[in-house]
């Protein structure tokens, strides 16, 4: 586990997730919407860091910045925990994939010598 960036530490030994919108707040030994962040001592660590379950080469056109380098490509890399439940996600499968029974992540570590072989 790493301690995650993008959080407060608040009184009684709880933390304020900012990383997005919902902006959780964690007592201690507790997830938040995403399930992927925990509070531990205080502090907030991210439970998927060196974790992705997705990772694509695809053409720059498929993504928002298409117009920065046409012709070229990008790399996408994702983990599990999106704190959306939208009906019609192309990533449903993925950003919701289930946890173990301990409440980790299911599914491999990648390392960088793995990405690029």
């Amino acid at each position: 586990m790493k301690e995650a960036m993008l959080y407060s530490p608040l009184e009684d030994g709880k933390v304020q997730c900012i990383l997005c919108n919902h902006r959780c707040i964690y007592l201690l030994i507790e997830k938040g919407l995403c399930g992927v962040r925990e509070n531990q001592g205080g502090k907030l660590y991210t439970l998927v860091y060196g974790r992705a379950i997705s990772l694509n080469v695809d053409p720059i056109e498929k993504k928002p910045i298409f117009h920065l380098f046409p012709g070229s490509t990008s790399f996408s890399i994702a983990t599990v925990g999106c704190n959306f439940r939208c009906l019609q996600c192309q990533n449903h499968e993925i950003s919701q994939m289930p946890r173990g029974e301990d409440g980790r992540i299911e599914g491999s570590e990648v390392s960088p010598l793995k990405l690029f072989r």
